[in-house]
C-alpha cells in the first residue's frame, strides 16, 4: 500500500506532530478525519516552533495540501487565526488547505455547555480542554448541528441555530446560567466567517478519491490517542470521535483500504491530560522529572500533563485495536538521566493477575501496574542519529518496547528537532518514490 496512517498509542501528546513532518514531504497529501482544536501537534525546525490545532503538520511541506476532513469539528474563529498565524510565519496556506464542506461547527453555545460541565462538581468532570468539542459532536449525534457547507447560507444558519436554542438547549443554557446567543447576530458573525474560509471549503471527500486515483499518495494523521477514542478508550474519560485508524474511513469519506501501512507513535513512558486511568502515572519526583525533563505541559491549554511510565499492557490493546504495523518511539531522550525505568507488563487486580486491558471502570480504578525494572543508560541521546549511536541499554529498552506491542520500532526521536531522529527501517514506505534515500540500520 502506498498510504500511511499515523496514530497515537497512548492519550495523546505523543508527538505524532513530528513523527507526520518528517513524512510528509514523501506524500501530496496529508489529511487528519476527527477532533478539533483540542489537539495540538508541535513542530520545530530552522530554530521555529509551530504549534497547530486544526491544521495537519503536513502544511508545513511545501507541495503538501493539508485536508480537514469531515469527521472533524471546527472553530472557525480559531481557524481564521491559525491560517493567519501560519501566514505571518512564513507558512503559505493559500491554495494549499482544503476543509469538508461536511465538517461540523463549534459555536460558542457548545463552549458554554463545555465549561459548564467541566465546572460542575455534581457531574462527571472529565477534563476536557473546553473548546466546545464534545457539545459539538453531540450536536452532530442529536442532528441538531450545523455544518461548514451552511456557513454559506444565512437563512439556513439562522434556522440550524434556532432549531439549537429551542429545542431545549436554549432552557438548559438559562438554566446553568450562561449566555443565551440570539439566532440572528450569531448567524451574521458566522456567516463572516463562512465568507472568510470559502476559499478553502469543498468537498473533500470527493477530491481525495480523485486524487488517490490520480496516484497521489495520501498520509493520514490521527488526533489525540487511541486510548481517548470513544469507543475503545478508556470510556468515558476519552474525547467524542474516533481516534483508532479505522476512523479515517467514515472521518475522510475514503474506503478503509485507503489506509495502507499504519504507525503507532508512542512515548518512551506515558502521559496524559485530564481526568480517567492512568495505570502508570507517577505522583511522585518520577513523575515531577519526567514532566520537567519532557517539557510536558498541553500545547493546547498550557496544563501540566499526568507523567508516569511506559504502559505495556495499554499499547498492546492500542496495536491490536489500530493495527499497528509498526511503531516510533519518541522522546527516548527524556530517560537519559534515570537509573532505572520500569516498565508496566501486566495488571493486577484484588490479587487477579490481569494480561489485558479491562473495560470495566470499577477494575481501571484499583488495578495495580506490575513492573519488570530496566537498566537506564546515563549517557545523553540527543545526537544519536543511527541505532548504533545509542547506548547498549537504550537499544534494550526499544527492543523491550517492541517486544511489548509486538511491533517493529521503525523511527525513534531523540529531541524536538526534525534532525533529533534515528530512521530504523523504511519498509512501510519504501514504494515511494518521493522518498530519498536513507541510511538505514535494521
Amino acid at each position: 500500500m502506498s498510504n500511511l496512517t499515523v496514530v497515537g498509542g497512548q492519550w495523546g501528546d505523543e508527538g505524532k506532530g513530528k513523527i507526520v513532518d518528517l513524512l510528509a514531504d514523501r506524500y501530496g497529501i496529508v489529511a487528519r478525519w476527527a477532533g478539533g482544536p483540542n489537539a495540538g501537534h508541535t513542530v520545530r525546525f530552522a530554530s521555529k516552533t509551530f504549534a497547530l490545532h486544526h491544521i495537519p503538520t503536513g502544511i508545513l511541506r511545501d507541495g503538501v495540501t493539508a485536508v480537514i476532513g469531515n469527521g472533524t469539528v471546527i472553530d472557525p474563529a480559531s481557524l481564521l487565526q491559525e491560517i493567519d498565524e501560519l501566514e505571518r510565519q512564513g507558512i503559505k496556506v493559500g491554495g494549499r488547505l482544503r476543509v469538508s464542506h461536511r465538517a461540523h461547527v463549534i459555536l460558542p453555545f457548545h463552549k458554554s455547555l463545555d465549561q459548564w460541565a467541566e465546572e460542575n462538581t455534581a457531574g462527571l468532570t472529565i477534563g476536557t480542554t473546553r473548546r466546545g468539542i464534545g457539545p459539538a459532536y453531540m450536536s452532530k449525534a442529536a442532528r441538531l448541528g450545523v455544518r461548514m457547507v451552511e456557513l454559506g447560507d444565512i437563512e439556513t444558519l439562522q434556522a440550524r441555530i434556532r432549531a439549537f436554542v429551542d429545542v431545549g438547549f436554549g432552557g438548559m443554557l438559562q438554566q446553568l446560567n450562561q449566555p443565551i446567543f440570539v439566532p440572528e447576530m450569531l448567524a451574521e458573525e458566522y456567516f463572516a466567517h463562512g465568507v472568510a474560509l470559502a476559499p478553502y471549503v469543498c468537498d473533500t471527500a470527493v477530491w481525495l478519491a480523485d486524487q488517490v486515483r490520480r496516484g497521489t499518495r495520501v498520509l493520514f494523521e490521527g488526533a489525540q490517542g487511541t486510548m481517548l477514542d470513544v469507543d475503545h478508550g478508556t470510556y468515558p474519560f476519552v474525547t467524542s470521535s474516533s481516534a483508532v485508524a479505522g476512523g479515517l474511513a467514515p472521518g475522510c469519506g475514503v474506503g478503509p483500504h485507503a489506509a495502507g501501512s499504519v504507525i503507532g507513535v508512542f512515548k518512551a513512558y506515558g502521559t496524559r491530560v485530564g481526568a480517567g486511568p492512568m495505570p502508570t502515572e507517577q505522583i511522585n519526583p518520577s513523575g515531577e522529572r519526567l514532566r520537567e525533563r519532557g517539557r510536558e505541559y498541553g500545547t493546547t491549554t498550557g496544563r501540566p500533563r499526568r507523567c508516569g511510565w511506559f504502559d505495556g499492557v495499554a499499547a498492546r490493546y492500542a496495536a491490536a485495536v489500530s493495527g499497528f504495523d509498526a511503531i516510533a518511539v519518541t522522546l527516548l531522550d527524556v530517560l537519559d538521566d534515570f537509573d532505572e525505568i520500569p516498565v508496566c507488563t501486566g495488571y493486577r487486580y484484588r490479587d487477579i493477575a490481569l494480561s489485558e486491558m479491562p473495560a470495566e471502570p470499577w477494575i481501571l480504578d484499583e488495578i495495580e501496574p506490575v513492573y519488570e525494572a530496566l537498566p537506564g543508560w546515563k549517557k545523553a541521546t540527543g545526537g544519536a542519529r543511527r541505532l548504533s549511536d545509542l547506548p547498549a541499554n537504550a537499544r534494550r529498552y526499544l527492543d523491550r518496547l517492541s517486544e511489548l506491542t509486538g511491533c517493529d520500532v521503525v523511527i525513534v526521536s531523540v529531541g524536538p528537532d526534525r534532525e533529533q531522529t534515528i530512521w530504523v527501517s523504511d519498509r512501510l514506505w519504501a514504494d515511494n518514490p518521493k522518498m530519498p534515500a536513507l541510511t538505514l540500520e535494521l
